[in-house]
């Protein structure tokens, strides 16, 4: 993608007494980092808070913020990626800072706990939205304007959008990056946080415990990179198993505890991934495009990728598809 000299989108993140740094960190490292060698204007972020002196961090550290809530409101994105206690009030401050912001047109988004300083703002009724499982159920009693989804990993409301606990923050924050970028900046970006650049399922795989760990996850990870590495050839639980050098079944139990979903349905999520980029910056047919990623007809990859994505191969191609006319809020 050449380089531009368009101004680069003001996003604003909040800071706040008592905030877990991990959701704070991943808006800094997405968002803050600065990515020349991508070729696009890269975000101006600015983290704000309500007070200039210090902010207690959970781990037993403090920092300072060096921006305002004017900052805040006048920014084009803004992320609140917690809130320090989900059953207590959110300042009037902080409301006014929100409803400012919306009002001016900007895209609100929140991480986690996030949610309910969205919901006290007035932001989020009548509108779908989630955050971490275990608030699910207090944001509906708080706010039951609010129609909670606790399944998924994140809410695309357009101009309002909310994600699942913790990690699920970086799933939102990719999307979009995606979306004001295009599907190969955000794989750029994923590729060097060393996550996926999209998940398949929600969060309720996550609900009851965590992942249980495995001896064979080699064996796992093998299969997975083998698998990327053929994605336009057919690919069977039986080709997975025996690159794993397992049984089948054995190997569909092991690959369910560590990545929380079934090997074909694996398969079949990065067969959508790879299919981005392509309908993106290629004007191959979408039969091409289908049959290039591992589809077996251009039927059963419209059926995927709409059930996925939640739009059509050649809708997504015309909204992502470059040159794009839109840019990112700033």
């Amino acid at each position: 993608m050449p380089p531009t000299s368009a101004r680069p989108p003001a996003v604003a993140v909040l800071a706040f007494d008592g905030m877990s740094p991990f959701e704070l960190g991943c808006v800094v490292e997405i968002f803050g980092l600065p990515r020349p060698e991508l070729g696009v204007p890269w975000y101006d972020l600015k983290v704000c808070a309500e007070t200039t002196g210090p902010l207690r961090a959970v781990g037993g550290f403090t920092l300072r913020a060096e921006h305002g809530l004017d900052t805040l409101a006048s920014a084009g994105t803004v992320i609140v990626p917690g809130v320090a206690d989900v059953r207590g009030p959110v300042s009037e401050a902080l409301v006014t800072a929100l409803r400012r912001a919306h009002g001016r047109g900007a895209r609100m988004v929140s991480i986690c706990s996030g949610a309910f300083a969205l919901a006290a703002a007035g932001l989020l009724d009548g509108r779908e939205a989630t955050t971490h499982w275990k608030y699910a159920a207090l944001l509906r009693e708080r706010f039951p304007a609010v129609e909670v989804n606790p399944a998924v990993l994140y809410v695309d409301g357009g101009d309002v959008l909310t994600s699942a606990g913790s990690a699920a923050g970086l799933d939102l924050l990719l999307h979009l990056v995606r979306a004001d970028h295009g599907a190969n900046v955000a794989n750029a970006v994923a590729r060097r946080l060393v996550i996926p650049p999209h998940r398949e399922g929600g969060q309720a795989q996550f609900v009851e415990a965590a992942v249980t760990p495995v001896g064979e996850d080699g064996a796992v990870a093998r299969a997975m990179a083998w698998a990327l590495a053929h994605l336009a050839r057919p690919i069977t639980v039986a080709d997975l198993a025996g690159v794993a050098h397992l049984s089948q079944r054995s190997f569909i139990r092991h690959f369910k505890r560590q990545t929380g979903t079934s090997p074909l349905r694996w398969v079949i999520a990065q067969r959508i991934a790879a299919s981005l980029p392509l309908l993106e910056t290629t004007g191959a047919p979408v039969e091409e495009v289908g049959a290039a990623v591992g589809f077996e007809s251009p039927v059963t990859f419209r059926h995927h990728f709409t059930r996925a994505m939640h739009t059509s191969p050649s809708a997504y191609r015309r909204t992502f598809a470059f040159p794009r006319t839109g840019t990112p809020p700033s």
